[in-house]
């Protein structure tokens, strides 16, 4: 594999799971919040 095929493939990883990362903690910092709502309606 040429360097620029690997750099392109490793630019695209980071960025793929920087996104995956990144929906993660925006679920993680809204789930408490649902919940709390879920639980004060029943």
């Amino acid at each position: 594999m040429s360097l620029g095929a690997i750099i392109t493939m490793v630019l695209g990883l980071t960025i793929t799971w920087g996104g995956v990362a990144w929906c993660l903690r925006r679920a993680i910092k809204a789930s408490p919040r649902r919940r709390a709502r879920r639980s004060d309606q029943s």
